[in-house]
Protein backbone atom coordinates (compact mmCIF):
# COMPACT_ATOMS: atom_id res chain seq x y z
CA UNK A 1 0.00 0.00 0.00
CA UNK A 2 1.27 3.18 -1.04
CA UNK A 3 1.20 5.37 2.22
CA UNK A 4 -1.28 8.46 2.20
CA UNK A 5 -0.33 9.61 5.95
CA UNK A 6 -2.23 13.34 5.41
CA UNK A 7 -4.62 12.12 2.54
CA UNK A 8 -1.97 12.30 0.05
CA UNK A 9 0.78 10.30 -1.15
CA UNK A 10 3.20 13.12 -1.16
CA UNK A 11 3.93 14.06 -4.98
CA UNK A 12 0.98 12.52 -6.55
CA UNK A 13 -2.47 12.62 -8.12
CA UNK A 14 -4.65 10.06 -7.58
CA UNK A 15 -4.51 9.69 -10.81
CA UNK A 16 -0.86 8.95 -10.39
CA UNK A 17 -1.33 6.14 -8.44
CA UNK A 18 -4.50 4.26 -10.04
CA UNK A 19 -2.00 4.41 -13.24
CA UNK A 20 0.98 2.52 -11.49
CA UNK A 21 -1.78 -0.70 -10.25
CA UNK A 22 -2.54 0.22 -6.74
CA UNK A 23 -5.75 -0.79 -5.65
CA UNK A 24 -5.72 0.30 -1.97
CA UNK A 25 -3.55 3.41 -0.22
CA UNK A 26 -2.92 3.94 3.41
CA UNK A 27 -3.92 7.36 5.45
CA UNK A 28 -3.38 7.84 9.20
CA UNK A 29 -5.70 7.93 11.80
CA UNK A 30 -3.95 10.50 14.30
CA UNK A 31 -2.48 12.96 11.68
CA UNK A 32 -6.00 13.41 9.77
CA UNK A 33 -7.33 13.87 13.39
CA UNK A 34 -4.97 16.76 13.82
CA UNK A 35 -5.60 18.47 10.29
CA UNK A 36 -8.07 18.58 8.65
CA UNK A 37 -10.12 17.09 11.73
CA UNK A 38 -12.59 14.27 10.81
CA UNK A 39 -15.82 16.52 10.84
CA UNK A 40 -14.55 18.37 7.56
CA UNK A 41 -13.76 15.26 6.21
CA UNK A 42 -17.21 14.09 7.13
CA UNK A 43 -18.59 16.85 5.75
CA UNK A 44 -17.00 15.74 2.32
CA UNK A 45 -18.35 13.01 2.34
CA UNK A 46 -15.51 10.58 3.87
CA UNK A 47 -12.31 10.41 3.38
CA UNK A 48 -12.51 8.62 -0.57
CA UNK A 49 -13.78 11.50 -1.92
CA UNK A 50 -12.02 13.98 0.46
CA UNK A 51 -8.85 12.98 -1.53
CA UNK A 52 -10.56 12.02 -4.67
CA UNK A 53 -9.37 8.01 -4.71
CA UNK A 54 -11.85 5.38 -6.13
CA UNK A 55 -9.88 2.58 -4.26
CA UNK A 56 -9.92 1.19 -0.83
CA UNK A 57 -8.11 2.73 2.00
CA UNK A 58 -6.62 1.64 5.31
CA UNK A 59 -6.44 4.05 8.05
CA UNK A 60 -3.66 3.30 11.09
CA UNK A 61 -5.19 3.82 14.32
CA UNK A 62 -2.12 6.26 15.80
CA UNK A 63 -0.64 3.44 17.53
CA UNK A 64 2.59 3.67 16.13
CA UNK A 65 2.46 7.83 16.39
CA UNK A 66 2.44 6.91 20.38
CA UNK A 67 5.61 4.56 19.71
CA UNK A 68 7.34 7.40 17.13
CA UNK A 69 6.26 10.76 19.34
CA UNK A 70 7.29 8.91 22.82
CA UNK A 71 8.71 12.72 24.06
CA UNK A 72 5.16 13.98 23.85
CA UNK A 73 2.62 11.55 25.38
CA UNK A 74 1.83 9.46 28.26
CA UNK A 75 0.02 5.51 28.15
CA UNK A 76 -2.46 4.28 30.81
CA UNK A 77 -5.01 1.76 30.52
CA UNK A 78 -7.73 4.08 29.61
CA UNK A 79 -5.69 5.30 26.72
CA UNK A 80 -3.10 7.40 25.33
CA UNK A 81 -2.82 11.74 26.49
CA UNK A 82 -0.73 13.45 23.73
CA UNK A 83 0.67 16.84 22.78
CA UNK A 84 0.19 17.89 19.03
CA UNK A 85 3.54 18.13 17.40
CA UNK A 86 1.73 21.00 15.58
CA UNK A 87 0.40 23.63 17.91
CA UNK A 88 1.06 21.95 21.42
CA UNK A 89 -2.45 21.66 22.05
CA UNK A 90 -3.16 17.95 24.51
CA UNK A 91 -5.83 15.73 23.42
CA UNK A 92 -6.50 12.02 24.74
CA UNK A 93 -7.40 8.61 22.06
CA UNK A 94 -9.30 5.77 23.71
CA UNK A 95 -9.90 2.75 21.78
CA UNK A 96 -13.42 3.40 21.73
CA UNK A 97 -12.60 6.95 20.33
CA UNK A 98 -10.42 5.75 17.90
CA UNK A 99 -12.96 3.84 16.42
CA UNK A 100 -15.77 6.32 16.45
CA UNK A 101 -12.26 8.32 14.17
CA UNK A 102 -11.84 5.98 11.84
CA UNK A 103 -15.41 4.90 10.90
CA UNK A 104 -15.88 8.81 11.03
CA UNK A 105 -13.04 8.66 8.12
CA UNK A 106 -14.71 6.26 6.48
CA UNK A 107 -11.69 3.89 6.02
CA UNK A 108 -12.54 0.24 4.85
CA UNK A 109 -10.00 -1.26 6.16
CA UNK A 110 -9.66 0.10 10.11
CA UNK A 111 -6.69 -1.05 12.77
CA UNK A 112 -7.39 -1.50 16.61
CA UNK A 113 -5.58 0.85 19.01
CA UNK A 114 -1.79 -0.71 19.77
CA UNK A 115 0.84 -0.18 21.90
CA UNK A 116 4.50 -0.50 19.84
CA UNK A 117 6.89 -1.52 21.85
CA UNK A 118 10.27 0.34 20.78
CA UNK A 119 13.87 -1.72 20.25
CA UNK A 120 15.49 -2.98 22.14
CA UNK A 121 12.73 -3.34 25.03
CA UNK A 122 13.23 -5.66 28.02
CA UNK A 123 10.47 -8.42 28.09
CA UNK A 124 8.71 -6.74 31.37
CA UNK A 125 8.06 -3.88 29.31
CA UNK A 126 7.13 -5.59 26.01
CA UNK A 127 4.68 -8.00 28.20
CA UNK A 128 3.00 -5.19 30.10
CA UNK A 129 2.90 -3.01 26.11
CA UNK A 130 1.12 -6.88 24.89
CA UNK A 131 -1.13 -7.06 27.63
CA UNK A 132 -2.48 -3.53 27.75
CA UNK A 133 -2.54 -3.99 23.22
CA UNK A 134 -4.97 -6.93 24.07
CA UNK A 135 -7.19 -4.99 26.25
CA UNK A 136 -7.48 -2.73 23.80
CA UNK A 137 -8.01 -4.53 20.92
CA UNK A 138 -11.58 -5.88 23.17
CA UNK A 139 -12.64 -2.33 23.64
CA UNK A 140 -11.63 -1.57 20.04
CA UNK A 141 -13.90 -4.59 18.62
CA UNK A 142 -16.86 -3.92 21.47
CA UNK A 143 -16.78 -0.29 20.02
CA UNK A 144 -17.14 -1.40 16.60
CA UNK A 145 -19.46 -4.15 17.09
CA UNK A 146 -21.93 -2.39 18.57
CA UNK A 147 -21.46 1.47 16.19
CA UNK A 148 -23.98 2.34 13.35
CA UNK A 149 -22.76 3.09 10.21
CA UNK A 150 -21.39 5.85 8.90
CA UNK A 151 -20.95 5.27 5.31
CA UNK A 152 -22.85 2.89 2.91
CA UNK A 153 -20.53 0.41 2.56
CA UNK A 154 -18.84 -2.80 4.43
CA UNK A 155 -16.00 -1.62 6.74
CA UNK A 156 -13.13 -4.60 8.43
CA UNK A 157 -11.22 -4.08 12.01
CA UNK A 158 -7.96 -6.09 12.03
CA UNK A 159 -6.26 -7.01 15.07
CA UNK A 160 -2.68 -6.18 15.75
CA UNK A 161 -0.12 -8.56 16.96
CA UNK A 162 2.95 -7.12 19.26
CA UNK A 163 5.46 -8.93 21.69
CA UNK A 164 8.68 -7.11 20.50
CA UNK A 165 11.25 -9.48 20.20
CA UNK A 166 9.74 -12.07 22.34
CA UNK A 167 8.30 -15.05 20.65
CA UNK A 168 6.42 -16.43 23.65
CA UNK A 169 5.23 -12.46 23.92
CA UNK A 170 3.87 -12.95 20.84
CA UNK A 171 2.49 -16.19 20.28
CA UNK A 172 0.12 -15.13 23.59
CA UNK A 173 -0.62 -12.07 21.53
CA UNK A 174 -1.62 -14.04 18.15
CA UNK A 175 -3.77 -16.71 20.18
CA UNK A 176 -5.60 -14.23 21.82
CA UNK A 177 -6.39 -11.53 19.02
CA UNK A 178 -7.43 -15.12 17.16
CA UNK A 179 -9.83 -16.40 20.06
CA UNK A 180 -11.76 -12.47 19.74
CA UNK A 181 -11.93 -13.73 15.88
CA UNK A 182 -11.00 -10.42 13.59
CA UNK A 183 -11.32 -10.47 9.85
CA UNK A 184 -7.64 -9.96 9.44
CA UNK A 185 -4.28 -9.68 11.43
CA UNK A 186 -1.38 -7.01 11.26
CA UNK A 187 1.86 -8.11 12.72
CA UNK A 188 3.11 -4.66 14.26
CA UNK A 189 6.40 -4.11 16.12
CA UNK A 190 8.47 -5.30 13.16
CA UNK A 191 11.06 -3.19 11.66
CA UNK A 192 11.01 -0.74 14.27
CA UNK A 193 15.28 -0.75 14.31
CA UNK A 194 15.40 -4.57 15.05
CA UNK A 195 18.44 -6.52 12.77
CA UNK A 196 17.40 -7.66 9.18
CA UNK A 197 17.65 -11.86 10.70
CA UNK A 198 15.51 -10.95 13.99
CA UNK A 199 12.80 -9.03 11.21
CA UNK A 200 12.60 -12.53 9.11
CA UNK A 201 12.73 -14.95 12.22
CA UNK A 202 9.94 -13.50 14.01
CA UNK A 203 7.85 -12.51 11.33
CA UNK A 204 7.99 -16.09 10.21
CA UNK A 205 7.29 -17.26 13.96
CA UNK A 206 3.90 -15.37 13.85
CA UNK A 207 2.67 -15.57 10.44
CA UNK A 208 2.61 -19.23 11.62
CA UNK A 209 0.49 -18.46 14.19
CA UNK A 210 -1.99 -16.89 12.48
CA UNK A 211 -5.03 -18.45 10.39
CA UNK A 212 -4.31 -18.83 6.64
CA UNK A 213 -7.90 -18.16 5.62
CA UNK A 214 -7.73 -14.61 6.17
CA UNK A 215 -5.25 -11.37 5.59
CA UNK A 216 -1.89 -11.07 7.27
CA UNK A 217 -0.16 -8.38 7.27
CA UNK A 218 3.27 -7.09 8.07
CA UNK A 219 3.00 -3.04 9.17
CA UNK A 220 5.64 -0.80 8.00
CA UNK A 221 8.17 -2.89 5.68
CA UNK A 222 8.93 -1.73 2.76
CA UNK A 223 11.75 -2.76 1.20
CA UNK A 224 12.33 -5.14 -1.80
CA UNK A 225 14.00 -8.10 -0.16
CA UNK A 226 11.55 -8.20 2.73
CA UNK A 227 8.54 -8.29 0.97
CA UNK A 228 9.75 -11.10 -1.43
CA UNK A 229 10.54 -13.39 1.98
CA UNK A 230 7.62 -12.13 4.18
CA UNK A 231 5.29 -13.09 0.59
CA UNK A 232 7.45 -16.25 0.50
CA UNK A 233 6.58 -16.65 4.46
CA UNK A 234 2.44 -16.45 3.70
CA UNK A 235 2.29 -12.51 4.34
CA UNK A 236 -0.53 -10.67 2.15
CA UNK A 237 -0.23 -7.55 2.76
CA UNK A 238 2.25 -4.24 3.24
CA UNK A 239 2.60 -0.80 3.92
CA UNK A 240 5.80 1.20 3.86
CA UNK A 241 6.79 5.07 3.17
CA UNK A 242 9.85 3.98 1.89
CA UNK A 243 9.08 3.92 -2.29
CA UNK A 244 8.17 7.52 -1.99
CA UNK A 245 10.26 9.04 0.61
CA UNK A 246 13.35 7.39 -0.91
CA UNK A 247 11.97 8.67 -4.65
CA UNK A 248 12.17 12.23 -2.90
CA UNK A 249 16.14 11.69 -1.73
CA UNK A 250 16.93 11.34 -5.54
CA UNK A 251 17.08 7.44 -4.93
CA UNK A 252 15.29 5.07 -7.48
CA UNK A 253 14.18 1.25 -7.56
CA UNK A 254 14.93 -0.51 -10.38
CA UNK A 255 14.85 -4.63 -11.10
CA UNK A 256 18.89 -4.26 -10.77
CA UNK A 257 19.13 -2.43 -7.94
CA UNK A 258 18.75 0.65 -6.24
CA UNK A 259 19.85 4.31 -8.00
CA UNK A 260 21.38 7.05 -6.36
CA UNK A 261 20.14 9.50 -9.37
CA UNK A 262 22.47 12.31 -8.28
CA UNK A 263 25.41 10.44 -8.88
CA UNK A 264 27.68 12.29 -11.55
CA UNK A 265 27.90 9.17 -13.74
CA UNK A 266 24.03 9.88 -15.08
CA UNK A 267 24.93 13.44 -15.62
CA UNK A 268 25.38 12.49 -19.85
CA UNK A 269 23.48 9.28 -19.64
CA UNK A 270 20.46 9.37 -21.75
CA UNK A 271 18.90 6.49 -21.46
CA UNK A 272 15.72 5.62 -19.43
CA UNK A 273 16.04 5.06 -15.55
CA UNK A 274 14.85 1.62 -16.16
CA UNK A 275 14.87 -0.31 -19.63
CA UNK A 276 11.24 -2.25 -20.09
CA UNK A 277 9.55 -0.24 -17.30
CA UNK A 278 6.24 1.08 -18.71
CA UNK A 279 5.69 3.72 -16.40
CA UNK A 280 5.49 7.17 -17.28
CA UNK A 281 9.19 8.68 -15.95
CA UNK A 282 11.04 5.87 -17.84
CA UNK A 283 8.57 5.97 -21.35
CA UNK A 284 9.27 9.89 -21.51
CA UNK A 285 12.84 10.52 -19.68
CA UNK A 286 16.33 9.99 -19.21
CA UNK A 287 18.81 9.48 -16.21
CA UNK A 288 20.64 12.78 -16.85
CA UNK A 289 17.54 14.98 -17.06
CA UNK A 290 16.00 13.51 -13.76
CA UNK A 291 20.01 13.84 -12.31
CA UNK A 292 19.29 17.58 -13.84
CA UNK A 293 16.16 18.02 -11.91
CA UNK A 294 17.82 16.97 -8.34
CA UNK A 295 21.08 18.78 -8.76
CA UNK A 296 18.79 22.02 -9.77
CA UNK A 297 16.44 21.08 -6.86
CA UNK A 298 13.53 21.30 -9.31
CA UNK A 299 10.28 19.78 -7.83
CA UNK A 300 9.36 17.97 -10.73
CA UNK A 301 12.47 15.58 -9.86
CA UNK A 302 10.61 14.38 -6.43
CA UNK A 303 7.18 13.69 -8.40
CA UNK A 304 8.73 11.76 -11.44
CA UNK A 305 11.40 9.71 -9.09
CA UNK A 306 7.82 8.94 -6.71
CA UNK A 307 5.96 7.79 -10.42
CA UNK A 308 8.84 5.22 -10.96
CA UNK A 309 9.00 4.18 -7.19
CA UNK A 310 5.48 3.55 -6.81
CA UNK A 311 4.99 1.87 -10.15
CA UNK A 312 8.27 -0.50 -9.48
CA UNK A 313 6.36 -1.78 -6.47
CA UNK A 314 3.31 -2.56 -8.24
CA UNK A 315 4.86 -3.97 -11.08
CA UNK A 316 6.39 -6.36 -8.55
CA UNK A 317 3.80 -7.28 -6.46
CA UNK A 318 1.77 -7.98 -10.01
CA UNK A 319 5.06 -9.89 -11.06
CA UNK A 320 4.86 -11.85 -7.41
CA UNK A 321 0.82 -12.88 -7.50
CA UNK A 322 1.80 -14.30 -11.41
CA UNK A 323 4.40 -16.83 -10.05
CA UNK A 324 2.49 -17.56 -6.91
CA UNK A 325 -0.20 -18.35 -9.36
CA UNK A 326 2.00 -20.39 -11.69
CA UNK A 327 3.46 -22.60 -8.73
CA UNK A 328 7.05 -21.52 -9.62
CA UNK A 329 7.44 -18.57 -6.81
CA UNK A 330 10.21 -19.52 -4.82
CA UNK A 331 12.21 -20.22 -7.86
CA UNK A 332 11.61 -16.67 -9.30
CA UNK A 333 12.07 -15.33 -5.81
CA UNK A 334 15.52 -16.27 -5.47
CA UNK A 335 16.39 -15.49 -9.30
CA UNK A 336 14.97 -12.37 -9.02
CA UNK A 337 16.76 -11.35 -5.88
CA UNK A 338 20.35 -12.62 -7.36
CA UNK A 339 19.73 -9.84 -10.13
CA UNK A 340 18.51 -7.10 -7.74
CA UNK A 341 21.64 -7.99 -5.51
CA UNK A 342 23.79 -7.96 -8.29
Amino acid sequence: MPVGTLASVKTLSPDDIEAAGAKIILGNAYHLYLRPGVDIIKQAGGLHRFQNWNGALLTDSGGFQVFSLASLNKITDEGVKFQSHIDGSYHFFTPENVIELQLGLGADLIMCLDVCSPYPCEQPRAAEDNRRTLEWARRCKTAFDQSDPVYPWRRFLFGIVQGSTYPEIRKISAETLIEMDFPGYAIGGLSVGEPVSAFRELAEFTLNLLPTDKPRYIMGTGTPEDLLESIGLGCDMFDCVLPTRNARNGQLFTSSGKMNLRNAQYADDFTPPEENCSCYTCRNFTRAYLRHLFVAEEILGLRLASIHNVHFYQDLMRQVREHILAGNYYLWKQNWLDRYNG
